[in-house]
């Protein structure tokens, strides 16, 4: 198996995701994912095979508990400027509106939040943690919700907004991030989220995991119809 390194490097240059001069900035939310995006990306960055500069934005989505101190001390160790982006996400989703599946809304103004970050900082690309467990349960969620064959793209531009995102660790397993983690003492924030692992998409993670376990060749299959493009169409929520 390809160390996550390995997998991140094909990856950026088989999707032409980074290019020389290109200036990217991660969004950190503190979990394993993103924690992990922003060191590898650093440690790629040294090795100077990609010219490019990189920070970090984190969406304070006004949560109780929300800290971002911890965000900012583990930037500061990789030599990274850091940003914070308020919001009152938690007031609007959860309160105003006070959606019965909140997870959509939610997405939609982080991302809005990055955006505006992104521009008013000078970065143009947006690097976000997903990894092929997302992808595989985007795909799985789709097809046996909607009957859509519907994922997460490596690189796309978002809407007008001349903002690309990217996603390096496509490729790259929940367990060989989790591992990376442990190796390089990654610190992770355990989410403040109100109904974090009480998701559809949270239970269609544990449904996966046991199809992982049942039919060991499940992964490289559902991955090989993730690479015909011509059938799929691109998740952008």
């Amino acid at each position: 198996m390809k160390s996550l390194m390995a997998l991140l490097r094909n990856t950026i240059q088989n999707k032409s995701l980074i290019q020389n001069g290109d200036r990217i900035a991660v969004g950190l939310s503190g979990g394993k994912d993103s924690m992990v995006l922003l060191h590898s990306l650093v440690k790629l960055k040294s090795y100077n095979i990609i010219q490019f500069d990189i920070c970090a934005i984190t969406v304070n989505p006004g949560f109780d508990g929300f800290n971002s101190q911890p965000l900012k001390d583990f930037c500061d160790t990789l030599n990274v400027p850091f940003y914070e982006e308020k919001t009152d996400i938690f007031e609007i989703v959860f309160n105003i509106r006070n959606e019965k599946n909140p997870c959509s809304l939610c997405a939609k103004m982080r991302r809005g939040a990055l955006v505006q970050a992104i521009q008013r900082e000078g970065y143009t690309r947006l690097a976000l943690g997903h990894h092929n467990d997302d992808a595989l349960t985007t795909f799985l969620m789709n097809f046996t919700q909607t009957g859509r064959l519907k994922t997460l793209p490596y690189n796309t531009m978002l809407d007008q907004s001349g903002v690309r995102v990217i996603r390096p660790l496509l490729d790259v397993t929940e367990n060989q991030i989790i591992g990376y983690a442990h190796k390089h003492a990654v610190p992770v924030e355990k989410s403040k989220c109100p109904i974090d692992k009480t998701t559809n998409r949270a239970h269609m993670d544990d449904l996966l995991k046991v199809l992982f376990k049942s039919a060991p060749k499940a992964r490289a299959s559902m991955n090989r119809a993730l690479q015909n493009e011509d059938q799929l169409e691109l998740w952008f929520d």
